[in-house]
């Protein structure tokens, strides 16, 4: 197989004199040496240029949706660059106002939110709260009974399309956990309740229809779908959420921030509604800025079946593999062009057989235990859904810009493992 496709790695990517990878002006064998592994790299470059070229596209009014990668300093430069911030939890809500993050650049989501999560972000005056279903209206409301405060709202509708992505990340549809039918008439019942209610100010309607989608058409699709239903109300906002795919390996291809907005745009005049269209991206700024560095410990050649390279890290750092059966490429940072002519399994070291990070990954035949081996487009869903899984510690995160490196979420430690243990 070929040299790693050059697309797939972080705007700031060039080779050394030595041939090894440089990304933000660092050689990736230097910041291995320096934080160690597993590690996410991220472009920080390359991060506020689709920040940018996402208010770009949609003007301001645009969110990154966080949950797809969020650390305080994620959180401050989507902030700098003119976005909102999308949180989908109390978690990450907090996270954001310890970043410094202004309540009012902050719109809540979340198909379950509980009574803490709604006082708190009523309390401090967040942008919008995404209202998800009727028992949501019911909170509000006997909390509004309470205090009197009445939070500006979005009501998120379901369509009734069938995006064309993984089911798992499939959400338009209308067997949905989120949001409330259209075709089943709750859309329009819901409408009539916030527009009676005193709780909610009801500012317009949200749909998202899923994740790592590639046909524009399907976005198109749910804009009309909506018209009719958006036309009468006269609200002034209308939010297509995120949901636009990214190439995670050769061969795929995807839409720019630029082109999908483009596209938005002209499906939403051709409908002919006056209120305003915004967005909510979120692999699309942050996946491709990252890759994941990780160091080989073995290499167990099995004649006949196939050959597993484990890794120091596995699908705590990268669940996707293990969740959607989703691709990755490999590579050696220390010689990025080599060609990749061996097949192998690319493991984990949790103890699953399903810890697999790359079923089918190609990497140089001179790879050897100790060689420091790369996953590129690992910026979304990786650090974020993360977790403990045989007690280990999470990754370290860091930023890279201009030949300078800083650590923005150190590794955890076995002491960090135990603090939340009562003894």
């Amino acid at each position: 197989m070929s040299a790693l496709p050059w697309h797939l790695l972080p705007d700031s990517a060039e080779v050394s004199p030595s041939g090894g990878l440089l990304v933000g002006g660092c050689d990736l064998v230097d910041l291995a040496a320096e934080f160690g592994t597993p590690l996410f790299v991220y472009d920080e470059a390359h991060l506020r240029a689709r920040c940018r070229e996402a208010v770009a596209a949609f003007g301001d009014g645009v969110a990154y949706a966080s949950k797809a990668f969020l650390c305080v300093a994620m959180a401050r430069l989507a902030h700098e660059e003119g976005m909102y911030i999308d949180v989908a939890s109390g978690g990450e809500l907090h996270l954001a106002l310890a970043a410094g993050v202004p309540a009012d650049r902050l719109v809540l989501h979340g198909n379950n939110k509980s009574d803490d999560e709604l006082v708190r972000a009523r309390q401090v005056g967040v942008h919008r709260i995404v209202v998800d279903s009727f028992d949501e209206l019911d909170r509000l409301e006997r909390l509004h009974a309470a205090d009197g405060l009445v939070p500006p709202v979005l009501l998120r509708i379901t369509p009734g399309i069938e995006a064309h992505t993984h089911a798992y990340v499939s959400t338009g549809q209308d067997d949905s956990k989120f949001g409330l039918g259209l075709v089943s008439g709750d859309a329009a019942k819901a409408v009539a309740r916030a527009e009676a209610s005193p709780a909610v100010a009801l500012q317009g309607v949200h749909v998202h229809i899923g994740s790592q989608v590639f046909a524009q058409g399907s976005f198109r699709a749910a804009i009309e779908a909506m018209a009719g239903f958006v036309r009468p109300l006269d609200l002034p906002e209308f939010v297509i959420g995120g949901g636009l795919g990214v190439p995670y390996v050769e061969g795929e291809t995807a839409p720019s921030l630029t082109e999908w907005g483009k596209e938005i745009r002209e499906a939403w005049a051709a409908v002919g509604l006056g209120a305003r269209i915004s967005a909510e991206p979120g692999r699309s700024i942050v996946a491709s800025a990252a890759v994941t560095l990780y160091r080989v410990g073995s290499v167990k050649r099995l004649s006949g079946i196939r050959t597993y390279v484990a890794c120091d890290g596995g699908f705590i750092d990268n669940p996707r593999p293990a969740l959607y059966g989703s691709g990755y490429e490999t590579f050696l940072p220390r010689a990025v062009a080599a060609d990749r002519t061996q097949r192998v399994r690319l493991v984990g070291k949790h103890c699953e057989s399903g810890d697999v990070l790359v079923h089918d990954a190609a990497v140089p035949d001179d790879l050897v235990v100790g060689d420091l081996l790369a996953t590129p487009v690992t910026g979304a869903y990786g650090h974020s859904m993360g977790s403990n899984y045989n007690k280990l510690p999470r990754p370290a995160v860091a930023f890279v810009r201009d030949g300078d490196a800083r650590l923005v979420v150190r590794r955890e430690t076995y002491d960090d493992l135990l603090r939340t243990e009562v003894f």
